[in-house]
């Protein structure tokens, strides 16, 4: 603990000066920072592919080109987003301008996630450092080679009162949320968000809580069946179904199931192999990130009616992609399944649906498939989810113009490009005053001749 405690303190101590570099300064730190990541871009693939088997080609799409996406992104609009934004002041304050300066929160706390280890940790560290803060990092434990690659590029770049990044088990990240952070920025389940949520009250640290749910996709009857059934076997077995926007359970027409079933089950065979051995040896499919995890969904489809998958290998924490029959009743419709499984639930009128998305927590995404305008105001104007995606899955998460971030039980606050370097900063409300002012027409004493002219002057801005 006296480690940590004396990291903190160093920051501390240079929090001051790190918010009050110029924006060349935070430029040429994340110019260094991207050219780090370019450089170790093997590594991190493999560190990602010897922590659960990640597919190369999703390391780069999901997780080292997002981070040097981001950086660009933050590079282009940095200086604008530094300029104080003068904004109007109103007539009674005659005499006045008025401007909002952002200005850094100070020390912030980045607690990341094992699912995608990399992006979710080094893309909030890039607004973080955009906004002018100290950070102390601090990877999941459960991907230890991406978090040592993690460790050397940022120690490559930043001095550790400036930006730290701390290994360790839970028992470290408890001991974190001890300290007096400006702000709490935290990616993960619902329940540790809530522990973050109480630790960061503590001492009135504001936070940052990117959670999850069980995000909903809806199918249309005016829809490409074909279209939706590749577009979501990509977005729920993307890095093993083990992301927090994957479709978490999906509502089909009960006269498009067959249909629908038979177009999804082939696009699983040609993404991932016609059978199950070509499936588990598939170099295209994350395995589940630990025995925990297998234990966990491996029960879940148990007495379940499977159209495809069912494959197990406890030691490789291997589960196949899973397609299923269910029933709103169903257990697995509990809690966000985090993993490779698909469940099918087929509705006649769109007022079922809407009534079961209604009636639980609010949702991290919410996919829909139609054609119709009609149907997707219904949808939309009926129920709320962090983001959304019409006739896509996942990809509003790729738009740097686009806030990210839950709403309720997943989450609060957003990030990514403007939002991000937002999130990392206070707004500061500055009213200068010139020598010329009304306001002192309604300094005491309150004459009646004063009291009649200043309220009538008042009146004439109404």
């Amino acid at each position: 603990m006296n480690e940590l405690q004396n990291l903190f303190q160093q920051q501390t101590n240079n929090r001051w000066r790190i918010s009050q570099t110029a924006c060349a300064e935070r430029i040429l730190k994340l110019k260094k920072l991207k050219a780090e990541v370019i450089r170790r871009r093997g590594d991190i693939a493999l560190a990602l592919n010897k922590d659960f088997k990640k597919p190369f080609a999703e390391s780069e799409l999901t997780e080292i080109h997002p981070v040097i996406d981001e950086i660009n992104f933050t590079i282009r609009h940095l200086k604008k987003w530094m300029k104080p934004k003068s904004v109007k002041t109103p007539v009674v304050l005659f005499g006045s301008r008025s401007k909002i300066q952002y200005e850094a929160r100070g020390v912030v706390l980045i607690l990341s996630p094992w699912n995608y280890p990399f992006s979710l940790l080094l893309n909030p560290l890039t607004a973080a450092v955009s906004a002018g803060n100290c950070a102390i990092c601090r990877p999941s434990e459960k991907t230890p080679n991406t978090a040592r690659i993690l460790k050397e590029i940022i120690e490559a770049v930043f001095k550790a009162d400036e930006v730290a990044l701390v290994i360790g088990d839970v028992d470290v990240a408890e001991k974190l949320l001890l300290l007096a952070f400006d702000h709490i920025f935290f990616t993960g389940s619902t329940n540790v968000g809530k522990k973050v949520m109480a630790a960061a009250a503590t001492n009135l640290a504001t936070v940052t809580l990117e959670l999850g749910g069980k995000s909903p996709a809806i199918i249309d009857r005016d829809v490409d069946l074909s279209d939706a059934a590749k577009k979501l076997a990509w977005g729920k077995y993307m890095n093993g179904g083990q992301t927090c926007v994957a479709p978490d359970y999906l509502f089909v027409p009960e006269d498009l199931k067959d249909q629908f079933i038979e177009l999804f089950t082939d696009q699983v065979k040609n993404n991932f192999g016609k059978n199950s051995i070509e499936r588990k040896q598939s170099p295209d499919f994350a395995r589940l990130i630990d025995q925990e995890s297998f234990r966990r969904l491996s029960g879940k489809i148990q007495n379940e009616k499977d159209f495809i998958g069912d494959e197990f290998d406890s030691g490789e924490h291997y589960l196949s992609p899973v397609l299923l029959e269910t029933n709103l009743s169903s257990p697995i419709m509990e809690d966000e399944i985090f993993g490779p499984i698909l469940p099918i639930i087929t509705y006649n009128k769109l007022e079922e649906v809407i009534t079961h998305i209604q009636g639980g927590q609010k949702p991290l995404a919410l996919y829909i498939f139609s054609r119709q305008k009609q149907m997707i105001e219904y949808v939309l104007s009926r129920t709320t989810s962090g983001g959304v995606g019409i006739n896509q899955v996942i990809l509003h998460l790729a738009n740097p113009y686009l806030p990210f971030g839950g709403v309720g039980h997943s989450g609060q606050g957003s990030y990514h490009g403007h939002f991000g370097f937002k999130t990392f900063s206070h707004e500061r409300s500055i009213l200068i005053q010139s020598k010329v002012s009304l306001i002192s027409l309604y300094f005491p004493p309150y004459t009646t001749w004063i009291s009649r002219m200043a309220f009538k002057l008042l009146r004439l801005f109404e």
